[in-house]
């Protein structure tokens, strides 16, 4: 999308359009509204500044106008409120059935990734666990258990719009599907510590074939 070229991360995830779009039309109305307010406070200031021989009048106000304006702000609100909860229903709440699964769990101060063994279920004993690679394929989508050992950590992928707390003593659900093969980073994005800038895994999309020659590699290395 075009404002990808403006300052947003590139986007290789299949929801991240609707997120950068509610983004993009948040900022905009944001933007219009400020240069609104600064012209119409500069030209109060020079339309009804002090002048010689001209005493101060007192104004009670514009019952119309403060209903207007009001209402506009509300309908915009509600308006976005709707727009955001189809967004979020479909991010947070729903999304495809997965096609491969991983648990993370956030410590001070790295990423333990769990990747199931050859009977592909979590919480065997065939499960391998490495520290902040996350390697997936591309096209799939990738079904991960949140988790916190600790403190609350944000599991953050701005490639692909995701953003998720680490809450303890929670398993808290996420889904993503790359559309690009390359390595992003995974940073911390809650302040959990001395160590917080520095924790920071790695998300690797692959190939079908690299991510399969990756997985028989790791796990005869674990035997």
């Amino acid at each position: 999308m075009w404002w990808e070229h403006l300052w947003l991360p590139h986007n290789i995830s299949t929801f991240g359009n609707q997120v950068d779009f509610l983004f993009i039309l948040i900022f905009w109305i944001t933007v219009i509204t400020w240069i609104l307010v600064m012209v119409a406070m500069v030209a109060f200031m020079f339309l009804y500044r002090a002048k010689p021989g001209e005493k101060a009048s007192y104004i009670e106000g514009n019952p119309r106008l403060e209903i207007l304006w009001t209402t506009l702000t509300t309908v915009i609100l509600i308006a976005l409120a709707l727009m955001s909860r189809s967004t979020w229903a479909e991010i947070k709440e729903a999304g495809p059935p997965g096609e491969v699964f991983y648990g993370v769990q956030a410590k001070q101060f790295n990423w333990e990734i769990t990747y199931p063994g050859k009977d592909g279920k979590l919480g065997t004993a065939d499960d391998v666990t490495v520290e902040n690679d996350l390697h997936v394929p591309v096209n799939k989508v990738v079904r991960i258990a949140l988790t916190s050992k600790d403190v609350i950590h944000s599991f953050f992928v701005p490639v692909m719009r995701l953003k998720q707390d680490a809450v303890p003593g929670r398993e808290i659900q996420v889904w993503f599907e790359a559309t690009e093969v390359g390595q992003y980073e995974i940073p911390c994005a809650e302040l959990c510590g001395f160590g917080h800038s520095g924790m920071k895994g790695t998300l690797y999309v692959m190939s079908q074939a690299d991510y399969d020659k990756w997985l028989k590699d790791t796990y005869a290395g674990n035997q």
